[in-house]
């Protein structure tokens, strides 16, 4: 078991490379991210076969020196990793983000880089380019399974006859909960342990089979062939879409349980698998994987783009320089070298806590913004400008807005205002908060990005993921229901009419999309059917007795987004004459731009007042991102706290609607 295997190095080789390509765009390798799940199977065959050798031959299994290995292996090149980040980020990361490298730091350290990441978007978004450490999730996983599957051995090491079938069922349930929650949680399933369990447990099992039946790991040509097949079409076969891992990622999990159970079988793919190119690529994989993301990312950030395909290839080959010269010097030196287990425990505690104070020092120093020029850290502070508060929110357990997070805005009290929108809820937040409290009116937020605040309405938006979507339509049933039972005298609705009457974004969004639709399956074009939906859903609103406000939406500033423009001006690729044109956009475009929109609210206007802050961000040539030389935007459709709380005047008419008090 514990003899030396060629092929698993080569095998290795076919894990990282297809990630390899995946991240750098290679066309072909739609599903180059199974290589993790390939690593996951190695990984698990091979601790396994080494823990359940120790525990089969002395009924023990040495933490200290288990732990020792992983350290020696593991640490050396990702705290190298670390320090380079931190020092490249110096110098070219903006606040906003270099405060999100400290976070990273802080949870990668910590070997929670996965549930960080959870929390966060998810691995397929568009934002996903912008994690220096997200690779690092896999890793974190990896630890924690270095922790479940030694305690669970010395755990059940008195019935070690029945452990096989333990971790087999433990692998079952694991692999069907991925199963399970897939469609419901994505994210969830990628990213956390216990839906990638049965991956390394499936490495685990055969290892113990080869132990308690003294495989040979020779058994016929046809499971290496298989073992190829399935690998090659997870990572051409397969794309990046909310359907993995679920069932799919059985299918690279299934090819290298072949691959390895087969793996001394005289055959061309085994001979191929032990060839001295793969072997070596295998052998400086894990550098490999560590650093070929930060290049990634790092260079994606500096110059904005991923390049052409030769300008990818040549970060390919750089990727694989740096991980031989981190293999050669670094992972062989602290592998081979007599360092004291003692010493060599002091030093990871000693690099783990510079890593976590350097990781606080930038999450607590809001990523040192003192590094750049005043003129581009208004820029700076707007991309920093869009975090509020939000500790009042609740998700009531019962009652009609059971599952649905609200917030209470104001003095404590019953609330006599609902403040009902989207993400321009959140940006206009902070604002209405202190106007609540200077009208002392209780209130109550509650805000979903990308939904419409109207009854009958069903979306399909290309940024949101199914679950989302469905939520939409889910929870204005149920706002619909709870309204209906009274409360509340006032409500206010907040949202991007734009975006909803047009179905796609502008300028620096012009990508994302969204279709509304009606649940009763009514075919009307969406502008029409957006203006009729507001018109019965506030008419419903009326006759229960309340008054209602619209927000007509802060002007789009089409080509504005205030860390592109702060990056591009600390790195000298724009000046303040670019800033000028950016941040402002004629007001004829804006009217084209709103015509559906602005006929909405006026069709409204017998049955709702229409605030309108566009007065605040434009004069008679255009509207702009910029006021009094500060920016107020943080992209091109969502203003900052700082703006919101400038604009708090014009919601005085709702809060004195809703028995406000000066």
């Amino acid at each position: 078991m514990h003899q030396y295997r060629r092929e698993i190095d080569g095998l290795r080789a076919l894990a990282i490379l297809p990630v390899l390509f995946f991240h750098f765009d290679i066309p072909g390798f739609s599903g180059g991210f199974v290589g993790v799940d390939i690593f996951f199977v190695i990984s698990g065959f091979l601790i396994g076969g080494i823990l359940w050798g120790e525990l089969s031959d002395t009924g023990r299994v040495r933490l200290g020196h288990f732990y020792l290995r992983r350290i020696r292996r593991l640490a050396p090149v990702y705290f190298a990793v670390i320090l380079t980040c931190l020092v490249v980020g110096w110098l070219i990361m903006l606040p906003f983000d270099f405060r999100a490298l400290g976070k990273e730091i802080i949870s990668s350290s910590v070997y929670l880089s996965n549930v960080y990441f959870f929390s966060e978007a998810g691995y397929f978004d568009t934002a996903a380019k912008e994690k220096i450490l997200l690779h690092t999730w896999s890793l974190s996983v990896e630890e924690q399974f270095y922790i479940f599957l030694p305690l669970t051995l010395l755990l059940l090491k008195a019935v070690r006859s029945s452990l096989p079938v333990v971790l087999g069922l433990v692998g079952l349930v694991s692999f069907i909960a991925c199963i399970a929650v897939t469609p419901q949680s994505q994210t969830a399933t990628f990213y956390l342990f216990p839906f990638r369990a049965w991956e390394m447990l499936a490495g685990v099992l055969l290892a113990i089979a080869g132990v308690q039946r003294g495989l040979t790991w020779d058994l016929h040509p046809a499971l290496s062939w298989g073992g190829v097949a399935l690998m090659g079409a997870g990572v051409t076969l397969l794309t990046p879409d909310p359907s993995f891992p679920g069932w799919k990622a059985a299918v690279p999990v299934l090819g290298a349980v072949l691959i390895i159970a087969n793996g001394k079988n005289a055959n061309l793919i085994n001979q191929v698998l032990s060839s001295r190119v793969l072997v070596f690529i295998g052998l400086i994989s894990y550098s490999l994987y560590l650093w070929h993301w930060p290049i990634v990312t790092l260079s994606s950030y500096y110059w904005g783009e991923a390049g052409s395909l030769p300008v990818r290839l040549v970060k390919i080959v750089l990727s694989v320089g740096v991980a031989y010269l981190s293999w050669r010097f670094i992972e062989g030196p602290t592998r081979r070298a007599r360092i004291p287990p003692a010493w060599l425990f002091t030093a990871a505690g000693v690099a783990t806590a510079g890593a976590l104070a350097a990781g606080a020092l930038l999450f607590v120093r809001d990523g040192l913004p003192e590094r750049f020029d005043p003129q581009v850290r208004t820029h700076i502070e707007a991309t920093r400008g869009f975090r509020q508060d939000w500790r009042r929110c609740i998700v009531p357990a019962e009652g009609g807005f059971s599952g649905i997070e609200v917030c209470p805005i104001g003095p404590e009290g019953e609330p006599r205002l609902l403040i009902w929108g989207d993400s321009h809820v959140r940006a206009f937040k902070e604002g209405l908060e202190q106007a609540a409290f200077e009208h002392n009116v209780p209130a109550l937020i509650i805000w979903r990005a990308g939904c419409v605040p109207a009854f009958g309405l069903e979306k399909s938006e290309n940024t949101s993921t199914s679950v989302q979507n469905t939520a939409c339509g889910e929870k204005n049933r149920q706002i619909e229901a709870a309204l209906s039972k009274g409360a509340f005298d006032t409500v206010l609705l907040i949202g991007r009419w734009t975006y909803y009457t047009q179905g796609v974004g502008v300028g620096r969004d012009v990508q994302n999309t969204i279709k509304i639709s009606a649940t009763d399956g009514h075919e009307t074009p969406q502008d029409a059917l957006v203006r009729q939906a507001m018109q019965d859903s506030i008419a419903t609103l009326t006759e229960q007795g309340r008054k209602v406000f619209v927000l007509r939406q802060a002007p789009e500033i089409f080509d504005y987004d205030s860390r592109v423009v702060a990056r591009d001006l600390a790195h000298g690729r724009m000046n303040q004459e670019d800033v000028a044109r950016l941040s402002v956009t004629p007001l004829e475009d804006l009217e084209l731009r709103n015509a559906e929109a602005d006929r909405m609210l006026a069709a409204l206007s017998g049955q709702a007042e229409v605030i309108d802050p566009w007065p605040f961000f434009c004069d008679d040539t255009g509207c702009s991102a910029m006021w009094d030389g500060r920016a107020e935007y943080l992209d091109n459709n969502h203003v900052i706290n700082t703006t919101a709380k400038r604009l708090r005047g014009i919601f005085a008419p709702v809060f004195d609607a809703a028995g406000g008090t000066p």
